[in-house]
């Protein structure tokens, strides 16, 4: 049984004005062909898969050359047509002259936006399909951030929806998907889908699965999932920050050949997530970024330490509003992790300075109406490291202390800092901080709120309507009318079953 395994994953933000190019996709690392692509990210989709996929002594998988993440992240505006032809273009290529395969996998995330391409995964699936034939089973992999309607599934057999935020569950829908696949390749599967779309249309800042009603909707499907064999339950919470005709809320159920059973539940999951659609829209508290810093040096004075300020609304990495206030309100002992100032970093690796060395410059700002002005630092080199672990291996960081006790780190790109000890090993010391603000909305709660590392988190934001903010009216939408999606619109919802 050959297997071939592939990846081409990206959450496109495409109000950002950088696109995301064939060079962000190439790096030290990337691509990444053949076994060692197999063994990148262990404990996320392609580990689990390949995991689930060992367990069978019948199966061997070809690992097809395909880009990681690009070194942007999640900072970066639409994914040009150049760069999407070129990498898919090399993987069906390789497809085509290493079958026949049995099955393929595709890792994706399901919030790709390509330039003159409406919806990429569905297109990656039909173009796989038309090189494996129709003999071969898909299966894919993808984030709950996903802006994904019926049309993957007309290429595809199969797929399988991260259902926390954090994304704990990766590995395990990795598995799923290895085990499901070889059943349906042993002809024991009979993958049978219904598909509903939800008009609704969310920040992501609001969908932490950690508190109702969030929660409830993905106990929901686990309770589906626990009732039913072989059912298997996909949320598509979406993506508001890319400018899709298929962007909002999608409910996908797959069974073992029970159309019906599939419809069913695909009704009660759509119906339960309209009727408590305010709820799901007010669900978290948010501060401005003045009030938060207040509200921390008032738990500081407690000693109720260390605080967490996330700065959610920052989706190119640059904005400097929460620095600002900051150095306008002067708390103490406080990190800012990060800004992304690549001018700023490249300055200074280019001048040789060392610790101890005066630093004064204008960091972030300009990269989009959002980031705001650059804000003028003032202090002394604290460090300069290259990461040789974690997320952002490879980047360059600039430690700067200024004030008393304050540092913020200087980074090339968007960096959402998802666990404290990311910050340790770059040489900071957790005993020199009683602040520390993040640019992430739900990913850091993995390592900052579920661990119980924090003693209180306040989620903050500018009082403007910029992007990444909860305010998507001001987003110059093109593809999809807002209107269509609640709560901008009074949208009529029909619950059709595709």
């Amino acid at each position: 049984m050959r297997i071939a395994v592939l990846q081409f994953t990206h959450e496109t933000v495409t109000f950002l004005p950088n696109e995301t190019t064939r060079e962000d996709f190439t790096y030290t690392g990337s691509p990444v062909e053949g076994d060692a692509l197999l063994a990148t990210d262990p404990k996320g989709y392609m580990g689990g898969f390949v995991h689930g996929a060992r367990e069978f002594d019948d199966v061997t998988l070809v690992g097809i050359t395909s880009p990681l993440w690009p070194r942007t992240g999640t900072g970066s505006g639409w994914v040009t047509h150049d760069a999407y032809e070129h990498f898919l273009g090399g993987m069906l290529a390789e497809l085509k002259a290493g079958g026949p395969f049995d099955g393929v996998h595709l890792v994706l995330h399901g919030a790709m936006a390509v330039r003159g391409v409406a919806r990429p995964e569905a297109d990656i699936a039909r173009r796989v399909r038309d090189v494996v034939g129709k003999r071969a089973f898909l299966s894919g992999t993808f984030d709950p951030h996903g802006n994904e309607d019926e049309q993957f599934l007309r290429h595809a057999d199969m797929g399988f929806t991260v259902k926390y935020f954090p994304h704990y569950d990766m590995h395990l829908q990795g598995e799923r998907a290895a085990r499901v696949l070889h059943r349906a390749i042993r002809g024991a599967y009979t993958p049978t889908h219904a598909t509903v779309r939800v008009p609704i249309l969310a920040p992501t800042v609001l969908m932490w699965t950690g508190a109702s009603p969030w929660s409830d909707l993905v106990q929901r499907a686990l309770i589906w999932e626990a009732r039913e064999p072989d059912v298997y339950v996909n949320v598509f919470f979406g993506f508001p920050w890319a400018d899709t005709p298929d962007a909002g809320m999608t409910i996908q159920v797959m069974t073992n050949g029970k159309r019906e059973l599939a419809e069913t539940i695909v009704r009660d999951m759509a119906q339960w997530a309209w009727r408590r659609r305010e709820a799901l829209l007010n669900t978290t508290k948010i501060h401005t970024i003045a009030d938060g810093v207040r509200r921390a040096r008032e738990f500081v004075g407690q000693g109720e330490v260390p605080v967490v300020l996330a700065d959610y609304s920052d989706r190119s990495g640059h904005a400097g509003w929460l620095l600002a206030e900051v150095m306008a309100q002067k708390p103490k002992r406080t990190l800012i992790a990060t800004v992304a100032a690549p001018e700023a970093v490249k300055s200074v690796l280019a001048s040789g300075a060392r610790a101890g060395d005066v630093f004064d410059m204008a960091v972030g700002g300009h990269a989009d109406e959002s980031a705001g002005e650059p804000v003028r630092v003032t202090g002394r080199v604290l460090g300069v490291d290259q990461l040789s672990s974690g997320p952002y291996k490879g980047q360059t960081w600039v430690m700067v202390s200024f004030g008393e006790g304050n540092v913020v780190i200087l980074s090339p790109y968007l960096v959402q800092v998802l666990d404290p000890q990311e910050l340790w090993d770059a040489g900071l010391r957790r005993e020199d901080f009683d602040i520390i603000a993040v640019k992430s909305r739900v990913h850091f709660r993995r390592g900052f709120d579920d661990s119980g590392f924090a003693r209180h988190i306040l989620l903050v934001h500018p009082p403007q309507p910029f992007m990444g903010t909860i305010h998507l009216e001001a987003l110059p939408y093109q593809n999809l009318r807002l209107s269509d999606y609640y709560p901008y619109g009074n949208p009529v919802f029909d619950c059709v079953i595709r």
